[in-house]
């Protein structure tokens, strides 16, 4: 529900006058403050055992890049596209740098699922990339999403590489994101100053707390209690819950291509996760 509903938080901030870059600053300002704790009592402040190179790999990864990337798109593209397309890249992404880092060979139950998730991509951002009237410009949006997708990818896949603590990554990632403001955001449009204290608030606390935070401990007490199989089944329902809110609270609705999409994508995902590995 929390992850399904980040997109229409990132597309309110554009239409209270919040750039990428604002929301990225709040949304790390303050995981940031309310992680630091973490961070200090871990050795080598502030990455921890990660060491500064993997940490700020990972903070690349997941952190500030990855924030400007997932909400610059809703500035471009309707928010449910956030939560198919880059969900449904993140495990073919994940297949591909298996096979190369580690010479996973996919089974052909997996391959199917990840071709149906490929084929639905393909449907669902056709007519952003076609420029109709009604998805037009939204090809940059989508853009954006499949390179956060990627990234998330390569997130988990150097998480799991490196055993990261979740709680622990997420205290480096925040706190090494928020000490990287100064390099890049004078060189990006900024709106703190010009809205609301009230909008900048929501941002904050639900992107930075909520989700950076909130969302990433329950999903983690899911794996404990659940498996990490059964824990990863409910994965394909934030594209679902996205569509659903996306339409009542903002009006935006999917063409028919992009149901038929939609509908693909979230089956190649849950084949994808629930066919047992060999």
């Amino acid at each position: 529900m929390i992850w399904g509903i980040q997109p229409i938080v990132s597309k309110i901030s554009v239409a209270d006058g919040l750039t990428a870059a604002d929301v990225t600053v709040l949304r790390f300002l303050a995981a940031g403050l309310v992680l630091l704790p973490v961070a200090a009592r871990a050795p080598n402040f502030p990455v921890g055992p990660l060491g500064w190179t993997r940490a700020v790999t990972l903070a690349i990864l997941a952190g500030a890049p990855f924030s400007l990337a997932l909400v610059g798109g809703v500035a471009f593209a309707p928010a449910f596209h956030s939560a198919v397309i880059g969900p449904g890249l993140t495990p073919i992404t994940a297949m591909l740098l298996g096979l190369i880092f580690l010479r996973e060979r996919p089974a052909w139950g997996e391959l199917v699922a990840l071709a149906l998730t490929l084929c639905g991509l393909l449907l669902f951002s056709f007519e952003g990339f076609a420029g109709t009237p009604a998805r037009e410009g939204a090809w940059r949006g989508d853009l954006l999403f499949a390179l956060s997708g990627c990234m998330w990818a390569g997130f988990g896949f150097l998480a799991n590489r490196w055993k990261a603590s979740s709680v622990g990554a997420a205290a480096s990632i925040s706190i090494l994101s928020l000490m990287s403001v100064p390099l890049w955001a004078f060189s990006l449009t900024l709106h703190l100053d010009e809205v609301s204290l009230w909008a900048s608030l929501l941002q904050a606390l639900f992107q930075g707390v909520i989700v950076g935070i909130v969302a990433l401990y329950f999903y983690t007490r899911a794996v404990a209690l659940l498996g990490a199989v059964q824990a990863a089944l409910f994965v394909p329902l934030t594209p679902i819950v996205t569509a659903v809110i996306d339409f009542i609270w903002l009006g935006e609705q999917a063409s028919l291509a992009e149901m038929i999409g939609m509908i693909a994508v979230i089956g190649g995902m849950f084949l994808c996760i629930a066919l047992p590995r060999d």
